[in-house]
C-alpha cells in the first residue's frame, strides 16, 4: 500500500514493476492518499490536495505499468518528459486496490479506474455502518467513468483474535486491546469521538458488542462474523486480517493457527465436499448393508469361522471394518 501524494508516481511504478518480478507476478499495487497527518505535515504537503494528487497519480502509473508508447505528464507536483519503462512487470494487468475509509472518495477512485477495493474503514463500527452504500458509490463512479469494477476485487480488514474459548480468547486479549485503544487511538492519533475505555472489561466489550468492529473468541465466532459481513455488504471477493498486538506472541500465533485450521476452509468451501460424502454415507446404508451380508455369508460357509464369530458377538474389536456386519443381530 502506497501514499501516492508521497512519491513520485514514476518512482512508485518502478518499484512494482520490481516487485511484480521478485514474487514471480503476484504483487498487488495497493494505493491511498496517506492516512496520518503527521506524515503530509512532514513532506510540506497540504491534505486538501492528497486525493486529487492520489488521482492524478494513479492515472499515470496505470499507463505506466500498461507500457504505453512515451509520454509526458505535467502536473504541480511532478513532471514526466518522455517518459516509459524499459521493463514491464510480469503480470499483463497488475491487480490494484485503493484503500477506502467512511468516505466516499476511495470507492468513487476505484470506480472511475476500474480497480480493486481495500476497505479500512471496516475496522470501525462506523466503518461497518457504512459498508453496505459503500460500493454503490464504486459502481456509480464505473459506469460514469467507462470502468467495470467486481466484487471478487473488494477486500474488507476485518480484526480478530482467536482461542478455544470465548473466555480464554477475551483474557487473552483484553489487556493489549486496552492499552491500544487507549494509548494509540485515543491518546497519539487522538480519533474525534473515541474516548478510553476504563477497564479491560469494558475494552473487550464494547470492541464485540453487536455491531462492533472486533471479533474475540472462537473460530466459530468469526466464521459466523465473516458470514454476516457478506450478508450486510451484500457480498465482497477477500478478508483481510489486521495484524496487532493485542495478545502474546504465543497467543497470537496460536490465534493465526486456529484461522488456518477451522476459519479458512470452513470460509472458502473445502469442508463442503467432505459433508456431502458424509450425507450421503448416512442415507446411502443398503449399500454398506449389502456389503456386511456378503462378508457374513462367507463367514457361514465356515464351520469355525462360523464358531469364532458367535465368541466375538459379544466383544468388541479394536478397529471396526466399515463394511463389518452386525454380529449381534440375529439372522
Amino acid at each position: 500500500m502506497v501514499s501516492l501524494p508521497y512519491h513520485h508516481p514514476f518512482n512508485v511504478a518502478q518499484r512494482m514493476v520490481q516487485l511484480d518480478h521478485m514474487t514471480g507476478g503476484r504483487a498487488i499495487f495497493g494505493s491511498g492518499p496517506g492516512a496520518l497527518p503527521s506524515d503530509a505535515h512532514t513532506l510540506g504537503i497540504d491534505p486538501m490536495v492528497q486525493r486529487d494528487r492520489q488521482d492524478e497519480a494513479l492515472g499515470v502509473i496505470k499507463r505506466l505499468l500498461r507500457g504505453e508508447d512515451r509520454f509526458s505528464h505535467e502536473s504541480d507536483w511532478f513532471t514526466l518528459n518522455d517518459a516509459a519503462l524499459q521493463l514491464l512487470p510480469l503480470q499483463e494487468e497488475m491487480p490494484m486496490a485503493v484503500a477506502s475509509m467512511i468516505s466516499p472518495s476511495g470507492m468513487t477512485l476505484a470506480g472511475k479506474h476500474g480497480t480493486g477495493v481495500l476497505s479500512i474503514g471496516s475496522m470501525s463500527t462506523a466503518g461497518l455502518q457504512a459498508l453496505p452504500t459503500q460500493w454503490s458509490f464504486a459502481e456509480e463512479s464505473s459506469a460514469k467513468h467507462g470502468q467495470q469494477v467486481r466484487r471478487d476485487d473488494w477486500r474488507i480488514v476485518m480484526s480478530w483474535h482467536l482461542a478455544e474459548t470465548r473466555e480464554k480468547a477475551r483474557e487473552q486479549a483484553k489487556h493489549g486491546l486496552m492499552r491500544w485503544h487507549n494509548e494509540y487511538t485515543v491518546g497519539t492519533l487522538m480519533r474525534p469521538g473515541a474516548e478510553a475505555y476504563t477497564s479491560p472489561d469494558q475494552a473487550v466489550e464494547q470492541v464485540t458488542d453487536a455491531g462492533g468492529a472486533g471479533i474475540i473468541g472462537t473460530p466459530d465466532d468469526l466464521v459466523k462474523a465473516i458470514t454476516d459481513m457478506v450478508e450486510l455488504t451484500g457480498g465482497f471477493g477477500t478478508v483481510i486480517g489486521f495484524v496487532h498486538d493485542w495478545a502474546n506472541p504465543a497467543d497470537t500465533m496460536q490465534s493465526w493457527d486456529l484461522l488456518a485450521r477451522y476459519v479458512v476452509p470452513e470460509i472458502n468451501g473445502y469442508l463442503r465436499r467432505y459433508r456431502e460424502s458424509q450425507r450421503y454415507v448416512i442415507e446411502h446404508r443398503d449399500v454398506f448393508d449389502r456389503a456386511g451380508q456378503a462378508v457374513l455369508s462367507k463367514i457361514m460357509e465356515n464351520e469355525r469361522a462360523a464358531q469364532a464369530m458367535q465368541e466375538e458377538a459379544t466383544a468388541q474389536s479394536a478397529m471396526q471394518s466399515h463394511n463389518a456386519p452386525d454380529l449381534r443381530r440375529k439372522s
